[in-house]
């Protein structure tokens, strides 16, 4: 840094110039958000000390299989146990074809099997946090969806034991973004926080959204940047995301999630 002979004043190169903007919008844009909501989930008193302590029952969301005719297609997702919920949700499918007598699960987890089938209740909690629906389709369309649902869950690529990174991916969200990508008519954006969902391998730096409705770049999940119809816009910085949603309006606040119009597919 030198002075500015005719201001009187610091000059700075405009390439340290520019990488200092660009600090400081990392910091107001992910940082800033990030330690506000890792001090109020620090405040939380209902946080679960660890997975025994943790209720893994049903949210009572879905009705008893033996009360639901109909054919059901559901993808939920959960803040996560102790710190990582902070910043991260966990996501997972659930499918049930008509007149069938129970649910089938399915979940991308870092223990036990690669992906888990029926490992909790179709609606359960997770380390005792409350499910949401992403998207919930019944009847006829679902009843056509799950034969893709099923052939995704089978084809996903990480299947093996240790295929599976919590951070940046690919992990649980990667699994649920895969099966997303793979029957587009779902036509559901997965939570800002599912981190792990925008990971891609870096064969693999642009290609399209998981609702195959926009563009998507990746840079190994470090990274990124995804314009979509169904998704908004998204910027991803180390797995945190911030960004609009345009056709259901909401901000997507990095670790805090989406504030907005509810974008749940039914």
């Amino acid at each position: 840094m030198r002075l500015d002979a005719r201001k009187g004043r610091p000059y700075l190169h405009p390439m340290l110039a520019a990488l200092a903007r660009t600090l400081l919008v990392i910091v107001a844009l992910f940082l800033i958000p990030l330690g506000a909501h890792a001090l109020w989930w620090s405040l939380r008193d209902d946080i679960a000390p660890n997975r025994i302590a943790a209720d893994w029952s049903s949210a009572k969301l879905l009705p008893a299989a033996s009360e639901a005719p109909k054919a059901i297609v559901a993808v939920y997702a959960a803040r996560v146990g102790r710190w990582r919920g902070i910043f991260a949700h966990h996501t997972w499918v659930v499918v049930k074809e008509a007149g069938a007598h129970q649910y089938t699960r399915y979940d991308k987890v870092g223990w036990g099997s690669p992906v888990r089938t029926n490992g909790w209740a179709p609606d359960g909690r997770w380390f005792g946090n409350a499910p949401h629906p992403v998207v919930v389709i019944e009847g006829p369309e679902a009843e056509r969806l799950i034969p893709q649902v099923r052939r995704a869950v089978a084809s996903y690529p990480y299947q093996t034991f240790g295929a599976y990174n919590a951070w940046p991916g690919p992990n649980s969200n990667t699994f649920v973004a895969h099966v997303m990508r793979s029957v587009p008519e779902l036509a559901a954006p997965l939570p800002p926080t599912a981190l792990g969902k925008d990971w891609q391998p870096w064969r693999d730096i642009v290609g399209l959204t998981p609702s195959r409705t926009g563009v998507q770049i990746s840079l190994g999940g470090y990274a990124g940047i995804a314009v979509g119809w169904i998704e908004g816009i998204e910027i991803d910085f180390m797995g945190l995301v911030a960004g609009l949603d345009v056709r259901r309006p909401a901000i997507k606040i990095p670790a805090w999630g989406r504030f907005g119009m509810d974008p749940i597919t039914w």
